[in-house]
């Protein structure tokens, strides 16, 4: 199972052995470490990945998850 982690203010956290990040020409990025830290705050020099800057630049994420706003699982 793959499990996303909000860090309150900060990154999301990928906490998962096998993740595959690929852009939107379909080349994949390399991941040299675990868990991965993807950027939310826009701020980042080394996006997509987290490299601290939402903590200088004084980041305010959205509020926590709503229960009203969890998706409703899909078949595919």
């Amino acid at each position: 199972m793959i499990t996303i982690r909000l860090r309150k203010n900060g990154p999301y956290v990928i906490e998962s052995d096998e993740v595959q990040i690929v852009d939107w020409n379909g080349a994949a990025y390399t991941i040299g470490r675990r868990p991965v830290a993807l950027c939310r705050c826009g701020a980042s020099t080394t996006k997509p990945f987290c490299d601290g800057l939402h903590s200088k630049r004084g980041f305010q994420a959205a509020e926590a998850a709503v229960p009203e706003a969890v998706e409703k699982p899909t078949r595919e």
